[in-house]
């Protein structure tokens, strides 16, 4: 996975540093991204315990007053300085439902275009075997969500940024006024449309390669996900299968013992060893599925990566758009000045059929159009100044997160694999101990 990663280019002399600097600000080029930035000691996670320790089916009236049947979270929260003190700290605690997750990490997604939000659990169920329910109401997916939701928290917690933000105090906090609080912050206004952000994918001209690689190498991770979960899947219903027929050598053992008197005995112990056998795949399955949960966020993951490189393809065709604006503007200028007109267009055909501007209109508009330059090129700059914290935040996020994933899918991989030996020795085991009661038989 990690050879498809883009990787940030290397430190340069300043003098070149300069030089390129001043290329960019005409031309609208984003710099290479500086190393990223180390992560916080004092971050929320280490100071508050943080659990979404229970979930309870409610039924309540939706914004369209009807009535609808829904799942809360009991979040709980306790400070860890007061335990290390001695103290029993006071749990304080409140309930949260799925939509409100989802409202805090637009929230988040908007107010921090240049960080790889973690994702949310999977609303209902998908890449799963047959035999276990897609409904979101089911008691075991659920269970799942309920920490996948909690995961979510201590992500947001554990992240060195995520972790300020005085909204995401109040969610775990503040039961009462919430929404109004995320409402009045206006991030939905900042949120770019969809539309725009399609358009900029396809007309921007100047696409940073480490992006266009980064947005490349998540579609990758996500199309490799899905498919280790479909394999998953179908592994899982066959091995159902395989465990569920053991069921049947019970059942034919123990008929058996019924008409044996000298091979009764090792024939009923040999039938409860392969019932006990047949029953164990229930909770195998579902183990596993924890594990598959753990590759489903980075499936999800693999979005939040893509949303940024989407956020900075907008930023670098709203630069470009403020560069060929400011271009136009001097051209006018320039053709007003010297009175030739070096394009094509309606504006000089009505000069030459109905006259030339006198000195007069042509000063003023001259005035004018120096004013609107000195303005556009002071926006250029400031678009320039904000790619540049753009991609030396965001890259410094995404080698946060390379780490991260590093970490996690190498952990969750070596756990499913040890899942799985451990599996197969308790099969070797009941056909050892098959084996020596039909020895004794």
């Amino acid at each position: 996975m990690e050879s498809a990663e883009p990787e940030p280019s290397g430190s340069r002399p300043e003098e070149e540093e300069e030089e390129e600097e001043e290329e960019d600000e005409e031309d609208g080029a984003l710099p290479a991204p500086e190393q990223p930035l180390a992560g916080m000691e004092d971050c929320l996670a280490k100071k508050m315990e943080i659990t979404v320790s229970e979930a309870e089916k409610r039924t309540g009236r939706n914004a369209m007053n009807i009535q609808e049947t829904y799942t809360a979270y009991l979040i709980e929260t306790r400070a860890v300085e007061s335990q290390s003190e001695g103290q029993c700290a006071p749990v304080e605690s409140l309930w949260r439902r799925y939509s409100e997750f989802e409202l805090l990490r637009n929230y988040l997604s908007v107010t921090y275009p240049h960080i790889v939000v973690p994702p949310l659990p999977e609303k209902r169920a998908d890449f799963v075997w047959h035999k276990l329910s897609a409904d979101n109401m089911d008691p075991d997916f659920v269970e799942r969500r309920r920490i996948g939701l909690e995961n979510f928290l201590l992500r947001v917690a554990s992240h060195p940024v995520l972790c300020q933000d005085k909204i995401f105090y109040v969610f775990l906090m503040q039961e009462g006024g919430w929404k109004e609080m995320v409402n009045e912050t206006g991030f939905q206004l900042k949120a770019d449309s969809r539309l725009k952000a399609l358009n900029a994918t396809f007309r921007v001209k100047n696409p940073d390669k480490r992006f266009t690689e980064l947005k490349h190498y998540s579609d990758e991770l996500q199309s490799v996900i899905s498919h280790l979960l479909r394999v998953r899947a179908r592994v899982a219903d066959r091995l159902y299968g395989v465990y569920k027929v053991h069921g049947n050598y019970g059942r034919v053992f123990s008929e058996w013992s019924a008409i044996e008197k000298e091979m009764g005995d090792g024939l009923q112990s040999a039938g409860h060893h392969m019932d006990v056998y047949a029953a164990s795949i229930d909770d195998i399955l579902e183990e596993e599925e924890h594990y598959a949960d753990q590759l489903k966020e980075y499936l999800f993951y693999a979005e939040a990566l893509r949303a940024v490189c989407r956020k900075h393809e907008l930023m670098q065709y709203d630069l470009e758009m403020a560069a060929q604006d400011l271009t136009s503007k001097k051209q006018q200028c320039e053709e007003l000045a010297t009175g030739t007109v070096r394009t094509f267009s309606l504006k000089g055909m009505t000069s030459k059929l109905f006259g030339q501007e006198t000195p007069e209109q042509r000063e003023a508009k001259i005035k004018v159009l120096e004013e609107q330059i000195q303005e556009g090129e002071e926006q250029l700059k400031s678009k320039n100044l904000e790619g540049r914290d753009f991609v030396k935040s965001a890259w410094a996020d995404i080698e946060r997160f390379k780490e991260q994933k590093n970490h996690d899918l190498k952990e969750a991989l070596i756990s499913y694999a040890v899942m799985q030996i451990s599996m197969c020795k308790k099969g070797i085991q009941v056909w050892t101990n098959a084996k020596e009661c039909f020895s004794k038989m």
